[in-house]
């Protein structure tokens, strides 16, 4: 490497581990593919190095930050590298590939491993991300899947990705249903970079001489947003829809919300959500249904009168190729019935 000690982007895949030097929260928000956390400052301790430095002494908050960071990394190689050989490769980073990872990666290597710091640190990553995720969708050959809520698009993208093909499941990288329904028991939403990090790794994986397969959704899945150049790609992609009864998308869909039954304030307050979408006396009435554990009746009417109408409006505005999207014809939206669908699919998209 031509700067001694420091690596590009463009070189990740030569380091046996990567090494985020930044705070808990920092990793949390986001971090590269397969780095793993080892803060040379915690949350607590950055803060107040931080508040030291702008309103005391920068001399002094270097002073307690060095005590700081030299316990830190120590700590870090004692509990996790002691056991690592002399020929192993670390990659450690931070903000802005400054003094965090650059002491760091000085005392690695002091002791005789070969590491290296992130030229540019995070920042470069995430500069990488946003300018690839303005091109990458233009490389795929995108096969969209719609139908109206209910239809099991999520648990057939499943099935084909199981059965082989190439799936992008924006809703799983999202961990978010798309809907006022969507929030998942016990499960957070990633942030928005860490969204399009997890995006970015998805679409770089993808064989460009194959489809690709993927949802009709909207520009916004719960908290996170699809970037510009995905949407634009899958809107203009030719579709499959899903076209199923009322009552087969009433069964899967209380088999597969089954986790709301068994909460019923969580869902009266996420049926509160409609307020101003629904009348305040059509949401009464839905959440009186819930009282009554009437969910069958319930999720009727939530198709019928919220969730088809919205489909209806948003699929003809958004998707070019909506109104000429071959049907795909299935009342069995059980496992198995997925199963076969999928293969149809499978089969149809090599005949053609």
């Amino acid at each position: 490497m031509r700067n001694h000690g420091v690596a590009t982007v463009a070189q990740l895949a030569g380091f046996d581990d990567l090494l985020d030097a930044r705070s808990p929260a920092e990793y949390a928000d986001d971090h590269l593919p397969r780095a793993q956390s080892c803060p040379v400052l915690d949350d607590r301790q950055r803060a107040h190095v931080g508040t030291l430095y702008q309103q005391a002494s920068p001399f002094d908050a270097k002073k307690i930050g060095a005590v700081w960071v030299a316990r830190n990394i120590a700590g870090h190689i004692e509990r996790l590298f002691l056991d690592k050989p002399r020929d192993w490769r670390p990659l450690v980073y931070c903000w802005r590939g400054g003094q965090r990872s650059g002491a760091f990666t000085h005392i690695l290597r002091q002791i005789g491993w070969d590491a290296h710091r992130l030229e540019g640190g995070y920042k470069s990553w995430r500069r990488l991300v946003i300018d690839e995720l303005a091109v990458l969708p233009q490389r795929y050959d995108f096969r969209v899947i719609s139908g109206p809520t209910g239809s099991g698009k999520s648990r057939l993208l499943e099935e084909l990705a199981a059965r082989g093909s190439q799936v992008l499941h924006l809703e799983e990288l999202a961990a978010h249903k798309g809907s006022v329904l969507g929030p998942l028991p016990r499960m957070q939403q990633p942030s928005q970079r860490m969204f399009e990090s997890r995006l970015h790794a998805r679409l770089s994986g993808f064989d460009p001489e194959r489809p690709v397969f993927v949802e009709a959704e909207s520009r916004r899945i719960g908290s996170v947003q699809l970037p510009d150049a995905l949407i634009e790609a899958v809107r203009a992609a030719p579709g499959l829809r899903i076209e199923a009864t009322l009552a087969a998308r009433v069964d899967f869909l209380l088999r597969d919300y089954d986790y709301f039954i068994a909460d019923p304030a969580w869902l009266i307050e996420r049926l509160g959500q409609l307020c101003g979408l629904q009348s305040k006396e059509t949401v009464a009435d839905w959440t009186g249904l819930v009282a009554t554990g009437d969910f069958r009746r319930l999720v009727a009417e939530l198709l019928e009168r919220h969730y088809d109408p919205l489909y209806q409006r948003s699929q003809t505005k958004n998707f070019s190729a909506f109104g000429s999207a071959a049907a795909i014809v299935s009342d069995d939206l059980s496992p198995s019935g997925m199963t076969q669908l999928a293969q149809e699919i499978i089969e149809s998209a090599g005949r053609a």
